[in-house]
């Protein structure tokens, strides 16, 4: 579910370092209470003290902004893509899994067309860094472990099936992907707006 604008402000000031300073000094306030030393008056001098905790304390540094990816990365990925798909393209698989790999390629594939789709992908150094992880290691090791333990499932009948096992990896890792394309279509409807609200105050100013 997604979270409000103001909720997320709200959330972000009660783990500021502003509000904690100045709820310990709060705290102390409400010591002095307890001891009687702050009288009638103490629901000022427990905002007082909060208020001046709140100020002293040091602003929060926002965090970096995530650099993009280079260029020259995204080219060794798709390389790489082209190598996995040349080696599943000789790999014999049951049909229901071979469906749901060709499903997971194509994603994969639309992630990584240049032009302005890996240009968003570019943007999000995680979004390259899982999708690189599913290419360079995930998707091979599925197959390759199927494919072992399918000869040995030969010799030895019983247990679940190498096939189950392959269709369930590849259904989290298409879960994965598309948690990854969703991401990137929300940060461009996100920038789409962004540039609607500029034109809508340049028009006002």
């Amino acid at each position: 579910m997604a979270t409000s604008r103001p909720a997320e402000g709200a959330l972000r000031y009660l783990e500021s370092k502003k509000n904690l300073t100045g709820s310990a000094c709060g705290v102390l306030g409400l010591g002095l209470t307890l001891t009687g030393v702050a009288g009638p008056y103490w629901p000022v001098v427990v905002a007082g003290l909060y208020a001046a905790g709140a100020l002293i304390a040091p602003p929060d540094r926002p965090a970096p902004p995530t650099p993009p990816v280079p260029a020259e990365q995204l080219g060794f990925v798709r390389e790489d893509f082209a190598r996995l798909r040349e080696y599943l393209g000789e790999v014999d698989l049951p049909e229901e899994a071979a469906a749901a790999l060709a499903g997971l390629l194509e994603l994969y594939s639309a992630m990584l067309e240049p032009g302005w789709v890996a240009g968003v992908l570019a943007a999000d150094a995680e979004a390259v860094h899982a999708l690189t992880r599913a290419i360079r290691t995930d998707v091979p090791e599925c197959v390759d472990t199927f494919n072992r333990t399918r000869w040995w499932t030969r010799l030895t009948a019983g247990g679940e099936s190498p096939e189950r096992h392959l269709e369930r990896q590849l259904s989290l890792l298409r879960e994965e992907a598309e948690r990854m394309t969703a991401d990137l279509r929300e940060t461009e409807a996100r920038r789409q707006q962004t540039h609607t609200t500029y034109l809508e105050g340049r028009r006002e100013s």
